[in-house]
């Protein structure tokens, strides 16, 4: 069996919010919501799927993804458990991505309207001016590093962020950094791992939520659990390369590489960030990790760069650099080895980013080749 499809304007809170709970309970149509008028959209889509989100498209074409209401509603059941309790949401990013979409569906799940600020012009005033519109004590808003960042700077929103139950950080890694600082702030925090595959987070704090299993296989982190979507909308190819069965259940194979330490996971990179440099594996994603925890290069974002020597090497994008290229060098080298240092680093007045708050590494490896 099949349902309608139909594209709903991201930006236009109150039809999302319409459209969404009618897709969720079967009354309306499958809904992708979307800033603009995507290209090559079927009409159709299986009758399971309420849902279809596209991914941020960081590193290439975005894929998207078919989500079922049992699915999305799992999850605002395992978000809600393992916080404590249904509260009040702050949305303060777009629906356009599964992020925002999820603070939606747990709203409608804890009866209680969300507080709605615009994503696009996120600063720490509006921030602090949405708080005075919360009508509950039990308060909790998702953000990614960056917006975390720039409310730290803040004494005003840094006070905001004490008021929150929890704060959900996901989207990318949380630097070191970051979280001492919101720690020595008096933020409650909880990394949230997932992706739109897995209706969002569904690792807190390395531990998974509901009834999400984390496996390693062959170092991939592999995740099962109700939380999982239907596939890739026309690619099957994708889909039966992402999801398989194994030992009776369905997983999804993510492109993170990790470890599991006394039944928590510990994300190390990605799969295909790993670069040759004159003939040894680096890691960019350590190598970011690295770097970010240097003090002024929490957003710092590392990206590869052809060599005529070595091959490919590690670049810096950054906005500013407060250490020298030799004491960068000297300090991923000191961790990682010598293939791992920086080449350079690459000054912009803005790291690029996507509407989702992730860093625009397509346009930042251009500004590395320049």
């Amino acid at each position: 069996m099949t349902r309608q499809l139909r594209v709903v304007n991201s930006a236009d809170f109150h039809e999302v919010a319409r459209s969404l709970r009618a897709a969720l309970t079967g009354d309306g149509p499958a809904i992708l919501p979307h800033a603009g008028a995507p290209d090559g959209l079927p009409s159709i889509v299986d009758q399971r799927v309420a849902l279809v989100v596209e991914t941020s498209g960081s590193t290439g074409r975005p894929k998207r993804v078919l989500i079922s209401a049992d699915a999305l509603l799992a999850s605002a059941a395992a978000s809600e458990s393992a916080l404590g309790g249904g509260g009040q949401w702050l949305l303060a990013l777009p629906t356009q991505y599964i992020a925002g979409i999820n603070v939606v569906v747990r709203s409608f799940a804890a009866g209680i309207d969300p507080v709605v600020m615009d994503p696009v012009h996120f600063d720490p005033d509006s921030f602090v001016e949405a708080m005075d519109r919360f009508e509950h004590s039990l308060r909790y808003v998702a953000l990614v590093p960056a917006q975390l960042s720039r409310l730290l700077q803040s004494d005003a929103a840094t006070a905001a962020l004490r008021d929150f139950s929890r704060i959900l950080v996901g989207g990318q890694s949380l630097s070191d950094d970051l979280s001492a600082a919101a720690q020595a702030a008096g933020v409650r925090l909880t990394r949230s791992y997932g992706s739109s595959e897995t209706c969002g987070g569904c690792v807190y704090d390395g531990i998974p939520i509901g009834n999400t299993e984390v496996a390693i296989e062959g170092g991939r982190v592999e995740i099962a659990g109700n939380v999982l979507a239907e596939g890739y909308l026309d690619d099957p190819k994708h889909t039966a390369f992402a999801f398989r069965m194994r030992d009776g259940k369905r997983w999804y194979r993510t492109d993170d590489t990790g470890s599991m330490h006394h039944g928590a996971l510990a994300v190390s990179g990605r799969v295909d960030d790993v670069i040759i440099s004159g003939g040894i594996k680096v890691s960019l994603s350590e190598v970011e990790a690295v770097v970010r925890d240097i003090p002024g290069l929490g957003e710092a974002v590392v990206v590869a760069s052809p060599h005529p020597e070595w091959g490919e090497v590690p670049v810096v994008v950054a906005t500013k650099n407060p250490v020298t290229l030799g004491r960068l060098r000297e300090l991923v080298a000191s961790r990682l080895g010598p293939a791992s240092a920086p080449d350079r680093v690459v000054l912009v007045d803005r790291v690029p980013m996507l509407p989702s708050g992730k860093p625009d590494r397509v346009q930042i490896v251009a500004l590395a080749l320049k």
